[in-house]
């Protein structure tokens, strides 16, 4: 009896093992199902199209421009920039990874700068180029070997939808990791937005966090434009802290095709308008006028090199709005310029505007800033100073062999500046141009701009250094229309009605594929407390996503519709 007690008690035992055993096998079956129930049916087409992306890259070398604000604590607007670094090159994908082809400034660095700047490195935040390149990309293991997708939600990009997910690197992953959240669009699955940071940090290094987005640039194909960089509390070198604002912009994708470019299939030609009169005739032009044509072939022959290197923008809407302030000046002073006076668009950040012969430039990031149209003639009178003063461009650029060198020299093999005796005797004609102008009235907030610029430019020396014009401002002295200075009121630092300078990317909207500009259409946002003014400040970028339309295609479809 008390044999059979026991031997029914080990089977009992045996029993509720094997019944746990089995219990055990189909609860982690159960488990395994729902982790692949819970892997998106989109994920294969996420990664792959990532993968794609990476690809594509190598077939282009767009400019990467990089501007970063270090940031310090003010008691009245919460941070301003306390210093400032600016980087330019052209971004090169090969086997090797990503290579940074710099463009060469005109003045390299001495000596001893080099060897403050090594000294510096030893307990200052050192910024590379090629980290903010990086940054465009997730990394090179980005498939469902290393991440998990976890889907969160949908959401609207502008006039994209997109689905929202986080990006879970799995536990074997080895690496540098990216950790965070990517916005996908619905219709290809094309990652649009990158949000988050590199894990694990290097001994020797620095992963910023960012937030990175691409535009719709041609059917099907969604390239990096912008990346967003922000830290504000960071500890670096065991006792330092870094605070830290950057805008990374690319653009110049088609430079193959940028410019007034055109198939000898759009070429017109009214042969009934030829004529050869075999004599004197209107072709045969008097010595001053021929002196005036070398001079402008000198002017286009520089404008079309620097657009063909990704740098000036081609004429367009934005040309427009500057000449018809040039035009305004023109008349209200009774001038008659030939050849006629012309405004371009340089793409780049730094303050900056100098003239091209009878061609005014300005750079992207002094449009962005300046507050009203005053400002924008404040500097457009300088430079039309030059022009009526006849201050020229050197005419050796009419020889066209003077223009033939790499993209990355341009701002070294082109020569521009003023001398300082002209650049006085510009600033003079230039504020005789604004008192007989429309613009005199408003001639206080040109000067309130430049006395912001006069308070912020001793902490912003790479925003205030050109690329190739003269200098805005030098330290925190104000070089250029300096008089007008006198006629602002003083800086009313909490005051949110008084606006002298906007933060960069305030008005300028850039095509990163073939660098046309347009003004922004967005409406002015109303101003909360004086930390909203950020005048030269970086600001995150939120562009507005569009799905890329294919031109006459909206038309055609009209046309359709009515039939």
């Amino acid at each position: 009896m008390r044999f059979v007690t026991r031997l029914s008690i080990l089977f009992l035992v045996l029993a509720l093992g094997s019944s746990a055993f089995a219990g055990s096998k189909k609860s982690n079956l159960q488990k395994d199902q729902q982790q692949q129930a819970q892997v998106d049916p989109n994920a294969d087409k996420i990664f792959y199209q990532e993968a794609k992306l990476v690809e594509n890259m190598h077939k282009f070398t767009p400019l990467v421009e990089t501007y970063i604000q270090n940031m310090k604590p003010d008691d009245e607007l919460g941070s301003v920039p306390a210093s400032d670094k600016y980087f330019l090159g052209r971004l090169v994908l090969n086997e090797k990874g990503i290579s940074d082809v710099k463009f060469t400034d005109r003045q390299k660095p001495g000596f001893f700068s080099r060897v403050l700047d090594r000294l510096n490195s030893f307990y200052k935040m050192t910024y590379v180029p090629q980290g903010f390149m990086q940054l465009i990309f997730l990394n090179d293991r980005f498939d469902k070997d290393n991440y998990d997708l976890k889907y969160l939600r949908q959401q609207f990009l502008g006039e994209v939808r997109t689905m929202v997910y986080d990006v879970v690197p799995k536990p074997k992953v080895k690496g540098p990791h990216f950790v965070g959240r990517i916005w996908v669009e619905d219709q290809d699955f094309n990652i649009v937005r990158i949000n988050g940071t590199y894990e694990p940090r290097p001994r020797m290094g620095f992963y910023f966090h960012f937030d990175s987005w691409r535009l719709n640039m041609q059917p099907g194909l969604w390239l990096p434009a912008y990346v967003y960089t922000e830290e504000s509390d960071a500890k670096y070198a065991f006792t330092r802290r870094l605070s830290m604002k950057g805008q990374t912009r690319l653009w110049a994708y088609d430079l193959k095709h940028s410019g007034q470019q055109s198939e000898y299939t759009s070429m017109k030609v009214d042969a009934k308008d030829v004529s050869d009169s075999g004599g004197m005739g209107s072709n045969e032009f008097v010595p001053v006028h021929s002196e005036h044509m070398w001079e402008r072939e000198a002017e286009d022959n520089v404008l079309d090199r620097m657009e063909r290197a990704g740098v000036l923008a081609p004429e367009g809407d934005v040309s427009k709005i500057l000449q018809t302030v040039v035009n305004n000046l023109e008349v209200t002073n009774k001038l008659t310029i030939e050849p006629e006076v012309r405004c371009r668009v340089l793409l780049t950040t730094p303050l900056e505007s100098f003239t091209i012969g009878h061609t005014i430039v300005v750079s992207r990031g002094l449009l962005d800033t300046l507050p009203d149209e005053a400002s924008l003639a404040m500097v457009l009178s300088h430079e039309l100073g030059h022009i009526v003063l006849g201050h020229r461009l050197d005419t050796k650029y009419a020889f066209s062999d003077r223009t033939i060198f790499s993209d990355e020299e341009i701002f070294q093999k082109i020569a521009v500046l003023h001398r300082s005796g002209d650049e006085e005797a510009a600033d003079q004609k230039g504020m005789e141009l604004m008192q007989n102008s429309p613009y005199k009235d408003k001639a206080a907030s040109a000067g309130l701009y430049l006395k912001e610029l006069e308070e912020r430019s001793g902490h912003l020396s790479a925003l205030i250094y050109p690329h190739l014009g003269n200098r805005m401002a030098k330290g925190s002295d104000v070089l250029k229309m300096e008089a007008l200075v006198q006629t602002a009121p003083d800086l009313e630092t909490t005051d949110i009605k008084q606006l002298p300078a906007l933060p960069l990317g305030s008005r300028i909207k850039l095509d990163p594929w073939d660098d046309h500009v347009e003004m922004q259409k967005s409406k002015p946002v109303a101003l909360l407390s004086a930390r909203d003014k950020m005048s030269f400040e970086v600001t995150p970028m939120y562009p507005n996503l569009v799905r890329y339309k294919v031109p006459g295609s909206e038309v055609a479809a009209t046309a359709a519709e009515r039939k």
